[in-house]
């Protein structure tokens, strides 16, 4: 996890949002391979481990080397994997700074994205297994909700595996006012509060209002 992503997150737990507290353990560069993060507010801290921080229940977590819990189907992404300049122009984002967030197999495009997109940071909730973070990737584990502060993200793709009402509440949550909203998913079932713009391809495409 890259160090300055963590005033973005917040605690999944139901309460108000308040900065999280990181102690670190091992560090690479400017990224965090091992350490805890902390509420104020209930007290729950979370392991980092790998790079990765995990937000999940104690009784759902899994380490990198087990296999854990895994779909029975997961729906191929319409999108093809070297398909990532579609996907930036959807985003429609010009200029470095800021994030995307980029949830269940959707962060297969992050690195393709991060050639085409200098100066952003990426945020993958509930990635694939076989990915790993980088400099420009950061990685969280989930249960419910997505760890991350409201309205911090200037653009969010929800991959086929998880474009599911809850996630998708969760990724308009965190999106900005007038920003990309991307499903792999051409009806997925959406919050209110989204201006649709296509849907096409096996890709829906809108703008938060």
């Amino acid at each position: 996890m890259h160090i300055e992503l963590t005033e973005m997150l917040r605690c999944p737990e139901a309460h108000r949002e308040e900065m999280l507290v990181l102690s670190t353990g091992e560090m690479r560069d400017r990224m965090v391979r091992s350490g805890v993060i902390g509420c104020p507010v209930c007290h729950k801290e979370y392991p980092i481990s790998h790079g990765i921080v995990n937000f999940r229940r104690s009784r759902e977590r899994v380490s990198r080397e087990s296999s854990g819990p895994r779909p029975v189907y997961v729906p191929p992404s319409p999108l093809p994997s070297g398909d990532a300049a579609t996907l930036q122009a959807l985003l429609e984002l010009s200029g470095p700074g800021g994030y995307v967030v980029l949830v269940g197999a959707a962060v297969r495009q992050s690195e393709r994205l991060a050639g085409l997109m200098p100066g952003i940071h990426f945020v993958g909730v509930n990635a694939p297994r076989e990915l790993e973070e980088r400099p420009t990737l950061s990685l969280l584990y989930a249960s419910e909700k997505v760890p991350l502060r409201t309205a911090m993200a200037r653009g969010v793709v929800v991959g086929a595996d998880l474009a599911t009402s809850p996630w998708l509440v969760e990724a308009h949550r965190v999106l900005l006012r007038g920003r990309r909203f991307v499903v792999e998913n051409e009806e997925p079932e959406l919050p209110i509060g989204l201006l649709k713009l296509a849907a096409e391809n096996g890709l829906w495409v809108g703008e938060k209002r």
